[in-house]
């Protein structure tokens, strides 16, 4: 078989399982659809524990999501398929999706991106976080709105955006001056919000 039957079966392998394993579907339907809530949620907690190492590596998460998203529009341009219920028949979707192209993984960019960057700033237990990266993919594939490819390219290109920041943005001064103003806008802010729920508490 060549890259393009690999690709298609490999999505039949995945999201054929569906058929099969039905009891899996809700689980999957709310990895594909809401983990992206937890993530979120997940990232305003590191950021505010006041440790300046977490919010580096919030802060570099959130630029090589940046990084990883233009590069993923390069590869875009070079390749177009859409989603795998738009071009093969019986596939079991799960969700509701627009067509259009779906090469690479808009979801898999974000959790790589992220969750990558995480990894290799403790390592250790945080490989949980590429695990439920890795799910998320799977589960794209599993309600049927992305191909293996989609996936697989858009892990490769986090995975490298991911490695490069790290690498390259907590050594550079000026960066790492922006994260003391930040903590001072936050305790402004923060502050702010104080006194103006006072206030109205007092109303």
């Amino acid at each position: 078989m060549n890259i393009s039957e690999w690709n298609v079966h490999l999505f039949r392998l995945i999201n054929d399982a569906g058929k099969e394993y039905t009891y899996l579907n809700p689980i999957m339907i709310f990895i594909a659809e809401y983990m992206v809530i937890f993530l979120a949620l997940s990232m305003a907690t590191i950021w505010f524990t006041k440790n300046r190492k977490n919010k580096m590596m919030v802060f570099c998460g959130l630029l090589a999501f940046i990084f990883s998203e233009m590069l993923g529009s390069v590869a875009a341009k070079i390749h177009w398929n859409t989603q795998p219920f738009d071009e093969l028949e019986k596939v079991n979707k799960l969700i509701s999706k627009a067509v259009d192209n779906s090469f690479p993984s808009d979801h898999t960019i974000l959790f790589f991106s992220i969750c990558m960057t995480f990894w290799l700033f403790y390592r250790g237990w945080s490989f949980l976080f590429l695990v439920l990266a890795t799910s998320v993919g799977v589960s794209r594939i599993w309600v049927g709105v992305h191909y293996p490819a989609d996936v697989f390219v858009g892990a490769l290109i986090s995975m490298i955006s991911a490695t490069l920041v790290y690498l390259i943005i907590p050594r550079i001064r000026f960066i790492r001056n922006i994260i003391p103003i930040l903590e001072k806008i936050e305790q402004a802010l923060m502050s702010f919000l104080s006194k103006l729920k006072s206030k109205v508490t007092r109303k």
